[in-house]
């Protein structure tokens, strides 16, 4: 990873339970998450999915952006999945243990 993977400081929500994104249909990201070209995100398909969450969690500039994005039961599925920074993962597994528990089971 770069050097500003391990300098960027991560976005974490107080609780997952704040964790209250949606969970169907399609998401436009903000541009200052997803910087790309515009796309939307059909969350009924899995690649799509896994990619939002991975582009939420690294470019997060506030929790209620993880709050608006993320949904908690959907994190816990697929976090194992999820391609992050090993700092962004570390930080979210060191508030979260549970995270960190679901990935050592995958």
């Amino acid at each position: 990873m770069s050097r500003y993977a391990v300098a960027k400081p991560y976005a974490l929500p107080a609780s997952l339970g704040l964790l209250t994104g949606p969970t169907t249909g399609t998401v436009a990201l903000p541009r200052y998450i997803d910087w790309g070209p515009q796309y939307a995100y059909d969350l009924a398909d899995h690649a799509d999915l896994v990619l939002m969450y991975e582009r939420v969690i690294r470019e997060a500039q506030t929790p209620d952006d993880l709050h608006a994005n993320l949904d908690r039961a959907t994190l816990l599925r697929i976090w194992p999945e999820l391609f992050l920074p090993r700092e962004a993962r570390a930080v979210w597994q060191a508030r979260f243990p549970e995270l960190g528990s679901r990935a050592a089971a995958a």
